[in-house]
C-alpha cells in the first residue's frame, strides 16, 4: 500500500474530527478547516490508489 493512501486516510479522519468539533462548539473556522483537511485527505488517498494500480500493472 502506498504511503499516500495511509497519510490521506489519516488526514480524512482528522478532518472529520475537526469538522465535527467545529460544529459542536460553533467554530465555523475550525469546521471549514476540517472540511479542507477531509478533501485533501480524499485527494491524497486517491493519488495513492492510482500509484498502487500503476505498480500492480507493471
Amino acid at each position: 500500500m502506498d504511503n499516500d493512501r495511509a497519510e490521506g486516510s489519516m488526514k480524512n479522519i482528522k478532518g472529520r474530527v475537526k469538522e465535527g468539533l467545529g460544529k459542536a462548539v460553533g467554530d465555523s473556522k475550525m469546521e471549514a478547516e476540517g472540511k479542507m483537511d477531509k478533501t485533501e485527505g480524499k485527494i491524497q488517498n486517491t493519488i495513492g490508489g492510482i500509484k498502487d494500480s500503476l505498480r500492480k500493472s507493471t
